[in-house]
């Protein structure tokens, strides 16, 4: 038996029969009997036939997944009529000595290399399209047909691509482990989206052996063993794999499935439910979302409303600023989505790991600390103002308030404000309908945790950033890998923080919630509800357990102010 692990990007626990996915590669010698003509023909003719599949491939996600989710394929049949991609292959065959299957992986390889290089997750992600793309063309030219499912499996893979995931028979997958992949791929949203465990980052076997934690793990850049018809037992809830796994191994996995099971089907029926703790302190749980089709999964898992709506996706992977409409759209869409739940748009926090060529930042040798966020807004504040006009615009179709990032003093928020006001006059003057929406900040630097009694007169509400806030408090870079305990968002001094500013919220009278990934940790939702806070807002899928966390927790609050308040979700209304 061996014993694997990797990370949840989708909890579930299943077991069965493995059906190995390998990734296309170039072949290992050059097939030679064809002529560059022939070669581009067949290049040529694999084209049409990858429009003709993503075609069906487009209705079939419409139909399954919905319309949001298949516009990912809209993208890829965009890349077919792509020069970079389809101009580079072309010119590889021409050159001679590389057939067209070869020369769409190499193009396809190189292409992605270059995007998984970039700083910003949205631009590393296209990684994935393009591989996606090149390898249907190199399929269609050998000959290959896509992957076609006889009998229920757990795909293993070194990676899935999204069109992979959904063109199989979605009944027949019992689960997936990937060797790479991340929480934000497409295979990953996709996985969530059809509700089926979803492993990555798993280490693969090289060998198996009799022992019983058995075989050896592959390291980076070796072949992994196939795996072709062995058993394997999945649990995605710890991120834990069994290859060929013993009797005992089997009962626990059944009984671990038959205890998270119920376990779902208790928090399936706490839709509808409130977060009321066992000592009656109410905390709303929302969401955080990245994108405009994330509101489906919010809306599935019972977010009583957005907590954190990430607007950077509308500036990543272009060569312009979006523009007002473009933002007005997209802003509108997920608040009447949301049907008059609130929506907190956080404003703009580019910079540090999120770059974009057009707002011409300078080079920083450590730009976690330099100019991002609600600092580039206050030196660029043209660019500030469009995206404060559609929200604003936006506001008038659905409940939205919005947030500043990284605010470290008073003056910032002064003059961010001040910004706000001369957009609503602008509305005002040329007779636009717009709502005024509430404006709250992230508490995400010591600064602004240390000023918060002050910061609360001036603002509505508080959202605390903990990824950030544990970063600057412990001095550690939270994109460093090597840096291990040091990062510890349980550090004392960052819990600490955390009680100084729910105490500062509430003695001003205006609402505390936490947006950042400690939100969603087990180990803290009691001292949460001690601490009084209002909100959490974690990833949709988290959002019931949450919930279940909370009405389980015996704890009693400490902010009688807190319970004495009107809370986060009817503070923030429309006007």
């Amino acid at each position: 038996m061996y014993v694997g692990h990797g990370r949840c990007a989708c909890a579930g626990i299943t077991m069965g029969k493995v059906l190995h996915i390998k990734t296309p590669e170039m072949a290992d010698t050059v097939r030679t009997s064809k002529t560059i003509e022939e070669e581009l023909s067949l290049f040529e003719s694999a084209l049409g036939k990858a429009q003709a599949e993503l075609e069906s491939l487009i209705t079939k996600a419409q139909q399954e997944i919905g319309a949001e989710q298949a516009e990912i394929f809209e993208i890829h049949r965009m890349m077919l009529d792509d020069p970079d991609i389809c101009d580079n292959i072309r010119e590889r065959i021409k050159q001679g000595g590389i057939n067209a299957a070869d020369a769409a992986i190499a193009v396809g390889r190189e292409q992605a290399h270059d995007f998984e290089q970039l700083d910003d997750d949205y631009m590393r992600e296209r990684a994935a399209d393009v591989k996606d793309v090149t390898s249907r063309i190199a399929r269609i030219v050998r000959g290959g047909e896509a992957v076609t499912l006889t009998e229920s499996v757990v795909i293993v893979a070194d990676d899935l691509q999204p069109s992979q995931t959904v063109a199989m028979d979605r009944s027949k997958i019992l689960g997936f482990v990937l060797r790479h992949g991340t929480q934000n791929s497409h295979a990953s949203i996709l996985a969530r989206t059809m509700n089926i465990p979803l492993i990555i980052n798993a280490n693969l076997p090289k060998s198996l052996d009799d022992s019983e934690q058995g075989g050896t793990a592959a390291a980076e850049g070796e072949d992994c063993l196939d795996l072709n018809g062995k058993f394997i037992g999945v649990n995605a809830a710890t991120g834990t794999f069994y290859v060929e796994p013993n009797e005992a191994t089997i009962t626990q996995l059944q009984q671990e499935k038959d205890a998270f099971d119920q376990r779902r089907i208790r928090q399936l029926a706490l839709r509808g439910q409130q977060g009321i703790s066992q000592s009656g302190h109410r905390i709303l749980t929302f969401a955080n979302i990245g994108q405009v089709d994330d509101v489906e999964q919010v809306l599935e898992n019972d977010g009583e409303g957005i907590g954190l709506f990430r607007s950077e996706f509308l500036y990543l992977g272009r060569s312009t600023p979006p523009t007002e409409e473009e933002q007005f759209k997209a802003y509108a869409k997920v608040a009447s989505t949301m049907n008059g739940k609130i929506v907190i748009i956080r404003t703009l926090d580019i910079g540090a790991d999120k770059k974009v060529d057009y707002f011409n930042l300078p080079e920083e040798e450590n730009p976690a600390m330099g100019v991002r966020a609600l600092r580039i807004c206050l030196m660029q504040p043209e660019i500030f103002k469009t995206q404060l006009r559609a929200i604003y615009r936006a506001a008038a179709r659905g409940n939205i308030a919005m947030m500043f990032p990284m605010v470290t003093r008073l003056s910032e928020v002064t003059e961010a404000k001040a910004i706000c006001a001369e957009v609503e006059a602008e509305l005002k003057a040329e007779g636009q309908a717009y709502a005024v929406p509430k404006i709250g900040i992230m508490i995400e630097t010591p600064a602004a945790a240390i000023l918060s009694a002050e910061l609360a007169h001036h603002v509505d509400f508080f959202s605390v950033g903990t990824n950030d806030l544990t970063q600057y408090t412990t001095a550690c870079d939270r994109q460093n890998q090597n840096l291990g305990k040091f990062y510890d968002p349980h550090h004392e001094a960052v819990l600490a923080l955390l009680r100084l500013i729910a105490q500062n919220a509430h003695a001003a009278g205006i609402p505390a919630g936490i947006c950042g990934e400690l939100a969603a940790d087990p180990e803290l939702t009691d001292l949460f509800v001690e601490m009084g806070y209002d909100e959490l807002s974690v990833s949709p899928g988290a959002i019931l357990a949450l919930r279940e966390r909370i009405r389980a927790s015996t704890t009693q609050c400490q902010s009688e102010l807190s319970n004495a308040r009107v809370h986060l979700g009817e503070i923030i209304k429309r006007h």
